[in-house]
C-alpha cells in the first residue's frame, strides 16, 4: 500500500510538468501560425498520452493522405475475404489516366494488365500515385465500398472519402469531399502504429511501406533527418486556386525518436498564399518545433 502511494503521489506531481510542457509546444504552435497567411491545423499525440492541438477540430482537405485509410481499408478487405497481398487485381486501359500523377504509367506504360495488391499499395503509399489509388478504390466497391470498410474498423467518421482520384481530376473543388479533421488523423496514425500494425502482416507491411514514402522529403521529414528517427507517414498537395493561392498541402503520421518518445502528427496547411516551397517549409518547422520541444525537454 505504501509503494502503491508513493507512485500516486509521484504521477501526481509528474501530471502539471507535462501539462505545462504541452502548454508551451502548443502556445508555441499558435505563435508561429499566427503569423501566416493560411489555413493552418496541427494535432500531436505523445506516447499516445498526451494531446496538442491547434484547429485540431477544423475540417481540412486530404487530398493524397486519403491513400493512408484507403490502404487501411484494402487491407481489411483482403484479410477479411481471406486473401493475401500477393493476390492480383486486374485493369484495363481505360483504368490508366495519362492525365494524373502516375509514376506507375510512366514506367510501364499501358502494358500491363494487373499487379499484386501490394504492388498497386505500393505505388499509392510509397509514390503517391493516383491511378494505382483508383484501381485499389474501384476494387473495394468505390467511396460507399471504402466509407463502409472505415466504419468497420470503428475510424472515426470525421475521416471521409467521398471522391476518387478520376473525380477530383475532372473536378478539383471535389477534393473537398475527402476531408478530415488534424485530431482524428493524428488519432488514426496513433492508433495505426500501436495496435493496427501488429494486427496481421499485411498491415505491418503498410507500415513499411508509410517509412518508405518518397514525396514531401522537405516537410514533416526535415528536422529528423539527422536524428537517425523512424518516420512513417503520407503526404498530400492540392491545386493553385483562382485567386492564386495552394488548396492544401500536407504531411500526417508517426515519429519514434531514438530516446524512445514517439509521437503521431498531422499538420494540413490550406488556402496557403506561398509558393510550394514556402508552403512546404512551414510544415517543416511546425515539425522542428514539435520535435526541439519534445527533445529538449528530456534534456532537462
Amino acid at each position: 500500500m505504501k509503494i502503491l502511494l508513493i507512485i500516486i503521489t509521484y504521477l501526481i506531481f509528474l501530471l502539471p510538468v507535462f501539462a505545462e510542457e504541452n502548454r508551451v509546444i502548443e502556445n508555441t504552435l499558435q505563435e508561429y501560425i499566427a503569423r501566416k497567411d493560411a489555413r493552418i491545423g496541427v494535432a500531436v499525440i505523445i506516447n499516445s498520452k498526451d494531446t496538442v492541438s491547434v484547429n485540431g477540430n477544423r475540417d481540412f482537405p486530404m487530398m493524397s493522405v486519403v491513400k493512408f485509410p484507403l490502404a487501411l481499408t484494402v487491407v481489411h478487405w483482403i484479410d477479411t475475404n481471406g486473401m493475401s497481398l500477393n493476390d492480383s487485381i486486374t485493369f484495363g486501359e481505360n483504368d490508366l489516366n495519362e492525365d494524373t500523377y502516375s509514376p506507375m504509367l510512366k514506367k510501364y506504360g499501358k502494358s500491363r494488365k494487373a499487379m499484386t495488391v501490394r504492388e498497386l499499395l505500393e505505388w499509392s503509399l510509397v509514390e503517391s500515385d493516383n491511378n494505382a489509388a483508383d484501381i485499389l478504390l474501384k476494387r473495394i466497391g468505390g467511396t460507399s465500398g471504402a466509407t463502409s470498410l472505415m466504419r468497420q474498423l470503428n475510424i472515426s467518421d470525421e475521416i471521409l472519402i467521398g471522391a476518387s482520384e478520376e473525380d477530383m481530376h475532372r473536378d478539383p473543388y471535389l477534393s473537398y469531399l475527402n476531408r478530415t479533421t488534424p485530431l482524428a488523423m493524428a488519432q488514426l496514425f496513433d492508433r495505426f502504429y500501436i495496435e493496427m500494425r501488429n494486427t496481421s502482416r499485411s498491415y505491418s507491411e503498410i507500415s513499411s511501406m508509410l517509412e518508405q514514402c518518397s514525396t514531401g522529403r522537405d516537410r514533416l521529414a526535415v528536422p529528423l533527418l539527422p536524428t537517425n528517427a523512424t518516420i512513417g507517414h503520407k503526404t498530400g498537395t492540392g491545386f493553385p486556386t483562382p485567386d492564386g493561392r495552394i488548396s492544401a498541402v500536407n504531411d500526417c503520421g508517426y515519429v519514434k525518436l531514438p530516446d524512445g518518445t514517439r509521437y503521431s502528427i498531422a499538420v494540413f496547411v490550406a488556402d496557403s498564399s506561398y509558393d510550394m516551397a514556402a508552403t512546404s517549409a512551414i510544415i517543416a518547422e511546425i515539425s522542428n518545433i514539435v520535435w526541439k520541444s519534445l527533445t529538449e525537454h528530456k534534456k532537462k
